[in-house]
């Protein structure tokens, strides 16, 4: 018998696959707990429908963090901190502080956990920080860090 998971079962398959399985194994286990319905053509057409709405969301999805992209790519974000002799900074600029500076001064709402530094900023100047915005889509943000006077 043909179903079409669910859920992801262990040892069959994923969420929307389509399975082959013994009748026993689907009208006893499978439909019983939810995990499976009847491969038919309703089903078929159902899921063909959602996968395509699926893929519509992602490419839409894709789209924005492009659009996203280029306007981060295009901005500096300036930091202003306190620091000591030598151009070393008190503690260091991290990714939230980054994340906050292009909310206030961009308008820009980014999760800082989508800024990666390599490591923490710890001395004035000009660093390039990767903002991974979709799986697909990451691109360089400047990032300036300059001394309080």
């Amino acid at each position: 018998m043909k179903v079409i998971l669910k859920a992801d079962v262990k040892n069959l398959g994923k969420k929307g696959q389509v399975c082959e399985v013994s009748d026993g194994y689907a009208r006893n286990f499978l439909f019983p707990r939810g995990l499976a319905v009847e491969a038919t053509a309703g089903n078929l057409n159902d899921l063909a429908s959602k996968k395509a709405l699926e893929e519509k969301k992602k490419e839409k999805e894709k789209q924005e963090a492009q659009a996203l992209g280029a306007k981060l790519s295009s901005v500096t974000v300036e930091i202003i901190t306190k620091c000591g002799e030598g151009g070393k900074l008190f503690g260091s600029v991290t990714n939230k502080e980054i994340a906050e500076a292009l909310k206030t001064k961009y308008g820009i709402d980014i999760d800082r956990r989508k800024l990666e530094l390599k490591e923490p900023i710890k001395a004035l100047g000009t660093f390039n920080v990767q903002a991974k915005l979709h799986p697909e889509v990451a691109v360089q943000l400047q990032v300036q860090v300059k001394a309080d006077k």
